[in-house]
């Protein structure tokens, strides 16, 4: 990636619109999203949950003042592997104007260092089946596809 440089940050209540835009701005997110003015309280809500929990984090992609990706970070402890805390990683997006230009690399990487900083002993993420370029992009970065994931929709 040429030219400025994005910084990743934790998200501020200003974003959530720019964050709800980028969730809907794809086939998936068009169909179970809504980005229409005034935001749905549901969105505003749930960001208040997530900036005051501190094993979650919304982060975005910053570049010259403009949110052109985000993703939410979850830090799990757990019994299992003696007691290891885990990264997760979901709702990965990056503007359409800024697809292929290594910003995804990036802010991955950035998310997993600071898994690391946090103590996590492993990061998992999931992504729909029909996501191929996602499940290539990210076995490209390492990951790999050791389980299956499940879904229960409970119709809220």
């Amino acid at each position: 990636m040429s030219g400025p440089v994005p910084s990743f940050r934790p998200a501020t209540a200003a974003d959530v619109a720019a964050i709800v835009g980028l969730l809907a701005d794809d086939q998936l997110g068009a169909a179970r999203e809504d980005a229409s003015l005034p935001l749905d309280e549901r969105y505003i809500r749930a960001f208040d949950a997530i900036d005051r929990d501190p094993n979650q984090m919304q982060v975005v992609a910053d570049l010259e003042g403009q949110v052109v990706g985000c993703l939410q970070l979850s830090f799990i402890p757990g019994l299992s592997f003696i007691g290891t805390w885990r990264g997760q990683i979901e709702s990965v997006r990056i503007h359409s104007s800024m697809r292929g230009s290594g910003l995804g690399q990036q802010m991955i990487t950035w998310a997993v260092g600071v898994c690391r900083e946090r103590g996590c002993g492993l990061v998992q993420l999931s992504t729909h089946q029909s996501r191929e370029d996602a499940v290539r992009f990210y076995e490209k970065l390492g990951f790999t596809n050791s389980h299956f994931g499940m879904k229960l929709s409970l119709d809220t």
